[in-house]
């Protein structure tokens, strides 16, 4: 073998490579390296429970009118769902909702422009959504209030509000709400849900 044929082995070894899509630099160019994703402190299947509640509503009493519109979002890094509420009368309000790993339960707690401070907990268990907490009333009597949330099959979510004076078991309704996707204007007054 000549000296020439010695050295063009290699060059045209490598040119055929090349050619192939084996060179050291095409191979790395070719497979990305994967980010290594961490697991964040909220991303177990308990954490989104709630998220059937988050979307933008309006939302319609049972008779059909505009109670209000409510934006509800995750915030956080996913840790907390945060509810943006309108009233149609002009109240508005603000809750914050979070899955606590130290007791299993989600708590919520709500202000308003009233000046309303309503604390919850409670648990995620049958397709609904079950939170409760004392207040107190008007009257100086303490009341306990239970809101349970639940997604009905036309993807529209149940909200139902109900109260009891503290230690009985007599509950009244304080609000029942259908919350509809907002995907069309909000003064559809008269629709019956």
């Amino acid at each position: 073998m000549s000296d020439f044929e010695s050295m063009a082995r290699p060059i045209v070894l490598v040119m055929a490579l090349a050619v192939l899509g084996f060179t050291p630099s095409a191979r790395a160019q070719s497979a990305p390296a994967q980010p290594i994703v961490k697991p964040g402190p909220c991303d177990g299947p308990e954490f989104r429970q709630f998220d059937f509640w988050v979307g933008s509503w309006d939302v319609f009493t049972p008779d059909g009118q505009l109670a209000g519109t409510n934006t509800i979002e995750r915030i956080l890094g996913g840790c907390v769902i945060s509810e943006n509420w309108s009233g149609s009368k002009g109240t508005d309000g603000r809750s914050f909702n979070v899955y606590s790993t130290a007791d299993s339960k989600w708590h919520q707690t709500w202000v308003d422009s009233e000046g309303t401070l309503l604390e919850l907990a409670g648990t995620f268990a049958d397709g609904r959504m079950v939170l409760e907490g004392d207040s107190p009333a008007t009257t100086g009597n303490p009341v306990r209030n239970r809101i349970t949330w639940e997604k009905l099959p036309d993807g529209r979510v149940r909200q139902h509000w109900q109260v009891s004076p503290t230690g009985e078991e007599k509950w009244t309704d304080a609000f029942v709400g259908f919350y509809t996707p907002r995907t069309k204007p909000a003064a559809a007054k008269g629709l019956k849900r």
